[in-house]
């Protein structure tokens, strides 16, 4: 086992503590605004990064960041802990019980909510790869296809809120948008492994097909047999072991398990936190309680280390692109709120109620970040996309919540 220099260690510890303590003040000032933590966070990143500080000082930049060093690789290897732990309690939130009794009509509305924006975030790039700044003809496919699923991915962590702050989460309208959103969420985020595969430095030699089959199989197996094992595995634990850290430590043995399997397979780890978060979210012996710890622990440690990481991987002011900022978001706007209120609409709820449905669908919060976040990694992005991408992500989800209530108070 390697050793860590004491610069090293010194490094590292600096970095955690001031990326934990910068950003848990400005996600405390962001929600004194009534904006979720999360953009506080950012904000704390882009302010420790080569956007404000970066700029200012460059040598209290480089002494706190330093790049390459063994500090910032194990850094990044907290962020993609944190990454896979996020994608782990988004998981948690799809309740397949609500998703079951909503049927047809939820499966309807969730594919309009799916497809049109799948397409409009398709087309666009499809035939304007310039503009989004992709010089290379044969990566133009694989961006569009993921800017189409990019539209189409929403934050249900970040719907479920708005949904209980406005007090209709157990509603006829908020059970059919919490729904829509999971189904749309874990379509999506098949796609996007699909398409990680496409851009060939993730599956090595494995197909298209292999990996489309590959992907399905570990769904439905993780959702049937997976889900049935967990279920009966869950009370022994809770009996046996000290609670609540018998579960917690089984969760996420499970969550590391789950992603190091579809590491392993050719599927970006972070699908397969989100599926064994579904499975084990929609046991019965998984209480409230427990899901609470789990989303406190993740939340306010290693959530924090990895939207702050954000900011201190890009220059914000040197890659803003206002003209593409505004597409982007136009894009997003029009596609969800589209396809989700016209979807919304034939599932018998007036208009004004449909498209309060569809803003609160436009949310993207942490997953549209994240799978950014990804894209840039592999070079399917550049920076100018990916800081576009993070802005619209915040736009949408500081829009939602007063957009909603505004359509419903009307």
């Amino acid at each position: 086992m390697g050793k860590l220099s004491h610069a090293d260690v010194v490094h590292l510890l600096l970095q955690l503590s001031i990326m934990l303590l910068v950003g848990r003040l400005l996600a405390e000032a962001a929600r004194k605004f009534k904006q979720p933590a999360v953009i506080g966070e950012i904000i704390a990143g882009i302010m420790l990064g080569p956007t404000v500080l970066g700029m200012i000082n460059p040598e209290w930049f480089q002494a706190l960041f330093p790049v390459p060093s063994t500090s910032a690789t194990i850094l990044s290897g907290f962020v993609q802990v944190a990454v896979v732990m996020l994608l782990f309690i988004a998981g948690l939130e799809v309740d397949l019980h609500i998703v079951w009794q909503q049927g047809r009509q939820a499966l309807g509305t969730s594919l309009f909510g799916l497809i049109i924006p799948f397409f409009i975030g398709f087309i666009f790039p499809y035939y304007f790869p310039d503009f989004f700044g992709i010089a290379d003809t044969h990566q133009h496919l694989v961006f569009a296809l993921f800017m189409g699923t990019a539209m189409a991915i929403s934050a249900l962590p970040v719907i479920v809120r708005i949904l209980m702050d406005l007090n209709i989460f157990k509603t006829r309208m908020g059970l059919l948008v919490v729904t829509s959103a999971m189904i749309d969420d874990v379509i999506g985020w098949i796609i996007f492994s699909v398409i990680l595969s496409m851009i060939g430095k993730h599956s090595g030699a494995m197909s298209i097909g292999y990996t489309i089959s590959v992907t399905i199989t570990f769904v439905v197996v993780m959702l049937t047999v997976g889900r049935g094992l967990i279920n009966k595995a869950l009370p022994w634990v809770n009996k046996k072991m000290a609670w609540p850290g018998g579960v917690l430590s089984l969760s996420l043995a499970l969550c590391f398990l789950g992603a190091a399997l579809t590491e392993f397979i050719g599927i970006h780890a972070i699908f397969g936190a989100f599926i064994i978060g579904v499975a084990l979210g929609d046991s019965e012996h998984f209480s409230e309680r427990a899901k609470e710890i789990v989303h406190q622990f993740i939340n306010n440690i290693f959530a924090p280390l990895f939207f702050v990481s954000i900011g201190l991987r890009v220059n914000f002011i040197v890659n803003f692109d206002w003209l593409l900022t505004l597409t982007i978001i136009v894009i997003a706007f029009a596609g969800k709120i589209l396809g989700s209120g016209l979807g919304t609409r034939l599932g018998g709820f007036s208009w004004r109620e449909s498209f309060a449905a569809a803003c609160g669908m436009n949310a993207r919060g942490a997953m549209e970040i994240i799978l950014g976040l990804v894209a840039l990694e592999y070079g399917l992005i550049n920076e100018r996309v990916f800081v576009s991408l993070v802005i619209m992500a915040l736009v949408t989800s500081m829009s939602s919540g007063p957009l909603m209530k505004w359509l419903l108070k009307r």
